[in-house]
């Protein structure tokens, strides 16, 4: 069971997966509650903005001097910005909830906290922001999963 419980919460809070693969990840391998697998899933995934916003902001501050670094930091902004530009700059806070909510590949928790980051919206309002699109994203997954499961 620990194990299950580590997995998901891996998968939850890693870049590849998030909660929108924690979950369903947790319904179809474990033994765990559906209410079990998604409260390690939304939590691990809600832990991701305010590690990885300190994660940024520490690596800006001491390696944005390096040629790699700032190259590969220019590039994950750029893309953050395409990916995310229109619905943050018209909706704001708004439209950065509506990104991360959305349960699609690349608009999760990493890419809204770098869109936070490039966009400079404030730390407080980003991390509600993003956390209640983790909160909504999660339950579409967690709701969605076993119905769209049984249909195949």
């Amino acid at each position: 069971m620990f194990k299950d419980i580590f997995f998901i919460f891996l998968i939850s809070i890693s870049p590849f997966g998030e909660a929108r693969v924690g979950i369903p990840y947790g319904v179809q391998s474990t033994e765990l509650s559906l209410i079990s697998i998604f409260v390690i899933g939304l939590i691990a995934n809600l832990l991701v903005f305010p590690l990885f916003y300190s994660v940024i902001e520490f690596l800006n501050k001491h390696f944005l001097k390096n040629k790699w670094y700032k190259k590969s930091a220019i590039y994950f902004s750029l893309r953050a910005r395409k990916k995310t530009g229109l619905i943050v700059q018209k909706y704001g806070v708004i439209g950065l909830m509506i990104f991360v909510m959305i349960p699609l590949p690349v608009t999760g928790s990493y890419m809204g906290t770098i869109a936070a980051y490039i966009f400079r919206i404030n730390y407080k309002k980003s991390f509600l922001a993003i956390s209640i699109g983790i909160i909504i994203s999660s339950t579409i997954v967690a709701l969605g999963w076993p119905l769209i499961t049984s249909l195949f």
